[in-house]
């Protein structure tokens, strides 16, 4: 079949195929939203947060084990739907051991530690067990050997877990801002390109006023006027990316305002906001959908800005930001993998996104 019978969309559909990176940018994007959407299910820590805290394993490295103590703080429940989505509530205290033994319904252990003097044993009944009835039971189930894969943060976490459960942070804040940043950046583009006059003036002034002042600045004032919080980061980052958006969509409308299908609505009667919504917009998305994969880059650079400085989403609620701020000191101490994980995640995210754009923006070049 040629082209010329084909869609415009399925041409771009295979002219973005055939791009190799964007094809494989777009999987590893897509690979990243799996992993997030099931952090809970996937992380080896699944309670909310991944914050089971264990002081005497801190700064280990990534493949380090350790025998480790579960004592429960109530009767274990059941796991729930809704736990392997937003985490299973903390309902024991895990200790890091290095030997138990048992003597009737006793476990002898020795907690965890590095120094040989400062071993010290310690015992714990049956009765501290909630809701099992044996130590034999007890030994099964709660004394378990576990694995850190990508080692333990400086407070005795689980680095894995926190990498997952804190990619839901940069993925969702690229979603919300981007949504933010298209549907206000629409609103004023398609207002100052389409009436023109005083009106796009106004648009205009305003768009220069809020693109001269630095990102990062003004995102930091909003947060600050609404207050540190999960969402109050996402809608500062979304309010403050709408203006490449509204200048991409303004002068979009100008060059398209007087096409001849435009001309016909007006001719037929429709009102503004019909054909700017039924006949514009959906013949200028494409340049839209483009700077909205580099602003969901950008999004993620911002939020992860300003965890650093500490205005981003705020502790236990791990963050890919947060954690290079906890741990950018460990680089000269040795383990500089403590902040290189979540850099690195942080560059290969934004890179997939990036790649992703240009190579939309190739398909949906028509030119070509």
């Amino acid at each position: 079949m040629s082209k010329s019978n084909q869609s415009l969309t399925n041409i771009a559909l295979q002219k973005f195929r055939k791009n190799f990176w964007g094809v494989f940018s777009f999987a590893y994007i897509v690979l990243m939203i799996f992993l997030a959407l099931f952090a809970y299910v996937l992380a080896p820590d699944n309670s909310e947060n991944a914050n089971q805290m264990h002081l005497s394993i801190h700064s280990k490295s990534p493949g380090f084990k350790v025998q480790m103590l579960a004592v429960p703080s109530e009767k274990i429940a059941s796991k729930t739907l809704k736990g392997y989505f937003f985490g299973h509530p903390n309902q024991v205290t895990e200790i890091p051991i290095l030997e138990y033994k048992i003597s009737g319904n006793i476990i002898q252990y020795v907690e965890y530690t590095e120094d040989a003097e400062l071993k010290q044993t310690k015992e714990i009944s049956l009765d501290k067990f909630i809701g099992f009835s044996s130590i034999q039971e007890v030994e099964k189930e709660l004394i378990t050997t576990k694995k850190f894969h990508l080692g333990t943060d400086k407070y005795g976490r689980d680095l894995l877990s926190r990498m997952l459960v804190g990619s839901r942070v940069s993925i969702s804040i690229g979603f919300v801002a981007v949504l933010i940043s298209v549907i206000v950046g629409l609103f004023f583009g398609a207002l100052g390109g389409y009436y023109g006059g005083k009106i796009d003036i106004m648009v205009m002034w305003l768009v220069n006023v809020i693109w001269s002042i630095p990102t990062l600045l003004l995102v930091i004032a909003i947060t600050l006027a609404l207050g540190k919080g999960f969402w109050q980061v996402f809608v500062a980052v979304g309010l403050t990316m709408w203006v490449e958006v509204a200048r991409v969509v303004r002068g979009q409308i100008i060059s398209v305002k007087e096409m001849q299908y435009v001309t016909a609505a007006r001719a037929l009667g429709f009102s503004d906001i019909r054909i700017i919504l039924n006949h514009i917009i959906p013949n200028i998305m494409a340049p839209v959908i483009v700077i909205s994969a580099a602003n969901f880059a950008s999004a993620i650079l911002v939020e992860s800005g300003l965890s650093f400085l500490g205005l981003g989403a705020q502790p236990p609620i791990p963050s890919w930001g947060g954690m290079i701020k906890d741990h950018y000191s460990y680089i000269i101490l040795g383990k500089p993998y403590l902040a290189l994980v979540p850099g690195t995640a942080i560059m290969l995210i934004t890179l997939a996104f990036m790649m992703t754009g240009n190579s939309l923006r190739d398909a949906l070049d028509v030119k070509q």
